[in-house]
This record gives structure tokens, C-alpha cells and sequence, in this order.
């Protein structure tokens, strides 16, 4: 409830972060900012190497956590610099981005991922220790940070700004930002665990060798669901305009990507705990399979239904879609089904990982990553971020029809009639009330208005349908 806390109070801060970078760029820097973004996410998971999935079951098991926290944080470091020094090694060499402001802006921006990551792989403390209040304080912080950097510049009367410097200042707020992330996670990290700093070859190659598949896999994970950023931004002539439009989108979805995740970190520990004694995990495994469709199934029919109120309160007018043009609506519109779908992805990806069954994991992420990769070179050339929409629904089908019966093999479930009646019922419920109340979402005020009383609705349904006593685990 912590990282939902934690995650709820940050979709908010990341509504007005969204927001001011829409209001205080132009068009075309909004696409550079969101290019850039993009451009590193993929760096960054290459940079993870799986090492937090595999800290969380080390840490927990180790006899000596200060010992193995520190192995883990050396070798996050330096994977971390080798990671980022590739990319902005590239992204200054490849003659496509010369005169562009986009190689600056990765260099700015990189501070993100270097804090996050320093920072992540601290917050095994907190998750191994249950004390994720001090994830929530961390993470607050750092988007306050940054909202506050932002927005200081949008009351200062910076509208739609052509300047660079605009730009560049824009990126290092979100690195500093960042940076208070990474002083507030070691401190409270130090409160809880003195991890002991030392050069152990054996324990880091042991800690590699169980890292290794979990990497192969998010870097597959990565090439599927962020290259397409940088790849618009490869080929097309128009990336920073088909970036500002798409990476909008992106960023209103990130949290129906985010919340399985801290789902499925949150319970893996229980998981491998009852897997290792032998107990019979069916029907935990049901209710986290029927929590992860809960929350997908949710934000994907926000996205369908309320597309064009969202991308409105997100962003400008000028990045809705009109009668000729497809605009961040249209984006989030077509984002809808891999939202729904990637959370069915990632519980088979947790289970499968969970018995140590990473080859046919790897292996079925390699097919779907160069799927993706190969509908994307097709597609975007000539359609642009409507092409990586369309490649990432029919990736997103493709991997969940070959990895949810491997995983349901591996780790069996049993998803009770109620739970399935459950789920269809608020399903049904929700779909109608947004359906029905869209038409009044005409300005600003009433959208928001709408949103605040669709989180009551929920509530409500929640409670109506008995999901709240079903989800008891």
C-alpha cells in the first residue's frame, strides 16, 4: 500500500510535470524532451542487468545482507557508467542526430537514470525490511522536486519556449530531482542496513551468473517497449513532432505498466517463499493473476474511453488529434490493449523466473522483441508513432499467447468462478460509467471533476462486487 501510496501521489505530480513541459516547450523541443527520455529507458534496463529482481530474493536470504548489499551496489555501479557511457556514446556519434538538440539533451538527461538506478537498488532494503513508507518519502520528494523546478519557470511566464536553454533547464530539473532521490534513499537505506563496501570476485560472479537471465529477459523486455521512441527518432525526418505526440501518451500510461510491477515485487518473497516449502500456491497465484487484471483493465478503459479529456488535461490543444491529423488521444487510444495485455506478460514473466524457467522465457522475449523490431521498421516510416502503436498491440498478442500457457504449465493457478464474475461485473461497470459521462468532460475542471469522481466510483464498485474481501491475500 506504500508503493500504491507512493505511486498514486506521483501520477498526480506527473500529470503537472506533463503538463508544464507541454505548456513551457514548443512542439518540437516537448518531442526532443520525450525523445530523449525514450532514447535512455532502454539503456537503463540494459543498465538494471536484472540485478534488482534477483537483490530482492538474495538480500532476504543472505546471512550476511550487509555484505551482499554492498556486491550488489558495486556491481550496479559499474554496469550503471558502462550502460550510460554507450549511450551517450552513440547518441553523439550517429550522424542522424548531428545539429539536433537531441544528443545535449540525453547528456542532461542521463542524470536521471544514474540517481534512479544508484537509487533503486537501495530500495532492496526497504522491500527486504517491509519498510516502504521511506520509499514513499524518497520518491515524493524527488517529484516534488522536480514539479516545483518545472513550474517555477511555467509562473515566470515561459510559454511554448524555442529557447535550448529552456530545454536543457527542463532535463536538469528532472535530474536533480533525481539526485534528492538517490541522498534520501542512502540515508534511510543506512538507517536500516550498515552494508559493507568490499571487493568479493566470487560473490559478484555468483550474483551475475543469477542476474544473467533476469537481463536478457528486461533487455528483450526493452527492445519490444522502448525502442520504438528511439527508433522514430532514427526514422523519421518529423521525430521530435511524432515523439511529442507519442511520448505523452507514453508517459500517461506509465503508471499501468508500474503498478503490476510493484504488485508482482511486493509478493515475489511470499512467492518463493511458499514455492521453496512446498505449499500449495494456487490460489495465491489466482488472486495476484486477478489483481494485475483489476488494474490493468482499469487504466486500459480510461485510455479508450477518456483518450482525448486526459491527452486535454496532459497537454495542449494542439497535441489532440483533428480531422486529418492523429494526435496524443489517437496514441493513447491505440496503447490501450498493450496496457491490459503487458500485465498478463509480466505475471507470466515473474512466474516462469520465480521456478527458474528463464530459457523459454528468453527465448519467446527474443521472438516478440524482434518481431517488434521488425514490424516498427515497416510500420514507422511510413506511419509514424501510429505504426509503433499498431506493432506494439500485435507484439503485446503475440507474447502473451505464447508465454501465459508456459507459465500456467510451470506454476499452476486457480482463478475461482467468483473471481472471474468479479472482474467481468466491474469491468462491465466501469466501461459503462465512462462511457456514459465522456460527452461531459468538455473542459479542464470537468475533467478533473470526472477523474475524482471515477476514483469514488471505484471505490464503490469495489466494495459493491466483494472484490476488496477477494483481494485479501
Amino acid at each position: 500500500m506504500w508503493q500504491v501510496g507512493s505511486q498514486a501521489v506521483m501520477a498526480v505530480l506527473s500529470i503537472l510535470t506533463v503538463k508544464f513541459v507541454a505548456i513551457g516547450l514548443s512542439k518540437e523541443l516537448a518531442g526532443n524532451y520525450n525523445s530523449a527520455y525514450g532514447y535512455l529507458q532502454l539503456f537503463g534496463i540494459l543498465a538494471d542487468f536484472g540485478l534488482y529482481a534477483v537483490a530482492v530474493r538474495e538480500v532476504s536470504q543472505a546471512k550476511d545482507r550487509a555484505k551482499m548489499m554492498g556486491a550488489l551496489v558495486i556491481l550496479r555501479s559499474i554496469i550503471l557508467v558502462l550502460s550510460l557511457a554507450a549511450a551517450l556514446l552513440f547518441v553523439w556519434v550517429l550522424p542522424a542526430w548531428r545539429g539536433t538538440p537531441f544528443p545535449i539533451g540525453v547528456t542532461i538527461a542521463s542524470l536521471v537514470p544514474f540517481f534512479t538506478l544508484l537509487a533503486g537498488i537501495q530500495r532492496t532494503v526497504f522491500q527486504v525490511e517491509y519498510k516502504m513508507k521511506f520509499v514513499f518519502i524518497s520518491e515524493v520528494t524527488q517529484r516534488v522536486v522536480t514539479v516545483l523546478l518545472i513550474g517555477a519557470a511555467i509562473m515566470m511566464g515561459v510559454r511554448e519556449s524555442n529557447d535550448l536553454q529552456v530545454y536543457e533547464y527542463f532535463l536538469l530539473a528532472g535530474g536533480i530531482g533525481a539526485a534528492v532521490l538517490f541522498g534520501l534513499s542512502t540515508f534511510y537505506a543506512h538507517r536500516l542496513l550498515k552494508i559493507k563496501f568490499g571487493w568479493d570476485p566470487e560473490l559478484m560472479k555468483y550474483l551475475l551468473k543469477r542476474a544473467a537471465p533476469y537481463g536478457a529477459a528486461y533487455l528483450c523486455t526493452a527492445l519490444y517497449r522502448q525502442l520504438d521512441v528511439t527508433l522514430i527518432a532514427l526514422l523519421r525526418f518529423d521525430y521530435d513532432i511524432q515523439n511529442a505526440y507519442y511520448g505523452f501518451a507514453l508517459r500517461a500510461g506509465e503508471m499501468a505498466y508500474l503498478f503490476p510491477t510493484f504488485l508482482l515485487n511486493s509478493t515475489l518473497p511470499i512467492l518463493s517463499k511458499r514455492t521453496s516449502a512446498g505449499e500449495d500456491t494456487r490460489d495465491f497465484v489466482g488472486k495476484i493473476f486477478f489483481a494485475i487484471l483489476l488494474i490493468t483493465v482499469t487504466a486500459s478503459l480510461f485510455s479508450v474511453l477518456w483518450a482525448r479529456p486526459i491527452m486535454q488535461l496532459l497537454t495542449r490543444d494542439e497535441f489532440l488529434s483533428t480531422a486529418t491529423t492523429a494526435g496524443s488521444d489517437t496514441a493513447l487510444e491505440l496503447l490501450a490493449l498493450p496496457m491490459l495485455l503487458n500485465g498478463i506478460v509480466l505475471f507470466a514473466f515473474y512466474n516462469l523466473l520465480t521456478h527458474h524457467a528463464w530459457r523459454p522465457l528468453v527465448a519467446t522475449l527474443s521472438l516478440g522483441a524482434v518481431l517488434s523490431i521488425g514490424l516498427n521498421l515497416m510500420l514507422i516510416p511510413k506511419f509514424g508513432f501510429v505504426g509503433a502503436a499498431s506493432a506494439s498491440i500485435m507484439t503485446h498478442v503475440f507474447l502473451v499467447s505464447l508465454l501465459l500457457p508456459q507459465s500456467l504449465r510451470i506454476m499452476p493457478m486457480r482463478l475461482s468462478a467468483l473471481l472471474v464474475q468479479q472482474w467481468i461485473g466491474y469491468t462491465l461497470l466501469l466501461a459503462a460509467a465512462l462511457a456514459v459521462s465522456r460527452p461531459f468532460l468538455t473542459s479542464i475542471p470537468f475533467t478533473i471533476l470526472g477523474l475524482l469522481c471515477a476514483l469514488l466510483y471505484i471505490a464503490v464498485i469495489t466494495h459493491v462486487t466483494g472484490i476488496r474481501r477477494s483481494l485479501s491475500f
